[in-house]
């Protein structure tokens, strides 16, 4: 996690922004001058920039400024909105907390608190941001009695989130996420791209455009760290609602699985029933019976690759194979096809390489509807970085290429 500047800091940061005037900002956020001043020296300090011009009429922010500005006022309003959702599915009592009490979050809370949310146990919590556990547990009841709500219960298992406590924890993870953004930008500014992106990736982007694309970014931006994250698409899809995943690629869900997430269709991409080269059916026609008589590879039940292998035999009348081996890594499935007589059904896209090599080849089985949409998902309101946007052109091209 971002070692996390003092949120009182980065408040006074933004009043003395909006007011051009450390006078007037000290009256709103009840500092003194001379804290807001060294705040603003010690924010200043540790981003290794200016943030404001010292002028007779007045403080403007400098370019540098203005960018950071922008990642911490979305910080802000996340703390805000993750602090309102938590009060209104969680359980208040009267008189209990503070109205709000955002404002009155530390850092220490914010990484008590999704440590937390991480390891599901105080110890480990406390192991994995190095403090004593005591700290952990004194972070966890603060949290509580500024909030007025129970976030934490006791289970054989560990320790579990109430419902507000997860509300308030995905806020607070893309606050989180918004200021690692500001990092990043302020870096590129100074001349030194620090830039970080998480993929999250499903089976068939593996072996075209994620490569393709990583390739295109990493020519221009050597120094970009790019983090590609595998994972069935429920895992992948709550790391991207969480803030810990930028986008994905693969294949997109209909209906939208959720409405805090979008999904951009870059190509359609034909599902085929696979075998290997030279496999018998290749030599003959294939019958209903041949289906249903075969010893199948495919992905898990919830998929939309599955989904339409169920529609295969449900539309012909025909049982599900008995013998089936649930898999979605594309080198077991190669394997296993490659070692017997196993079908499957699976992308086109995704055994490119494959066939070209000669060692996998699509039966001319009808599948009505077996195309299926592959594209990015992300955060709704999510405003990348330029590197980031980069990134996603270098995804979009690929996908042209792959049209």
């Amino acid at each position: 996690m971002t070692d996390l500047p003092n949120i009182r800091h980065l408040r006074a940061f933004r009043e003395v922004a909006r007011q051009r005037s450390i006078s007037q900002a000290a009256e709103r956020v009840h500092l003194s001058q001379p804290a807001i001043t060294q705040a603003i020296a010690k924010l200043e300090a540790q981003l290794g920039t200016a943030l404001f011009e010292r002028r007779f009429d007045g403080m403007p922010t400098t370019t540098a400024g203005a960018l950071f500005l922008d990642r911490v006022e979305r910080m802000l309003e996340g703390l805000r909105s993750g602090a309102r959702e938590a009060v209104r599915v969680g359980d208040r009592k009267a008189a209990r907390g503070f109205a709000d009490f955002d404002q009155l979050l530390t850092a220490a809370q914010l990484r008590a608190l999704v440590a937390i949310a991480n390891a599901g146990n105080f110890s480990l919590a406390a192991r994995a941001v190095n403090i004593a556990q005591p700290s952990i547990h004194r972070a966890a009841r603060d949290l509580e009695r500024l909030s007025g709500l129970s976030l934490f219960t006791r289970s054989a298992a560990g320790i579990t989130l109430t419902a507000a406590a997860k509300a308030l924890v995905q806020h607070v993870k893309l606050a989180i996420a918004e200021l690692e953004q500001g990092f990043a930008e302020l870096a590129d500014h100074l001349g030194t791209d620090q830039s970080r992106i998480v993929v999250g990736s499903m089976p068939l982007a593996r072996t075209h455009i994620l490569p393709t694309a990583i390739n295109a970014l990493a020519a221009e931006r050597p120094e970009v760290r790019i983090q590609v994250v595998d994972g069935p698409y429920d895992d992948l899809l709550h790391g991207l609602r969480h803030g810990e995943i930028d986008v994905l690629i693969g294949a997109l869900r209909d209906p939208v699985p959720i409405d805090d997430v979008v999904q951009e269709t870059l190509f359609t991409d034909p599902l085929a029933v696979v075998v290997r080269a030279f496999h018998p059916l290749t030599r003959r026609a294939v019958t209903p019976d041949d289906l249903a008589a075969g010893r199948w590879v495919v992905p898990r039940p919830g998929t939309p690759t599955r989904k339409h292998f169920d529609a295969l035999f449900a539309e012909r009348g025909l049982p599900l194979p008995a013998g089936i081996v649930e898999a979605s890594s594309l080198q077991l499935i190669r394997g296993l096809l490659l070692g017997s007589d196993a079908l499957t059904l699976i992308s086109l896209h995704q055994i490119r390489h494959e066939r070209n090599l000669g060692l996998l080849v699509p039966l001319p089985v009808e599948l009505p509807g077996g195309e299926r949409p592959i594209g990015l998902t992300l955060r709704r309101g999510w405003r990348p970085t330029a590197t980031q946007d980069r990134f996603l052109s270098c995804l979009r091209d690929a996908g042209k290429q792959a049209r």
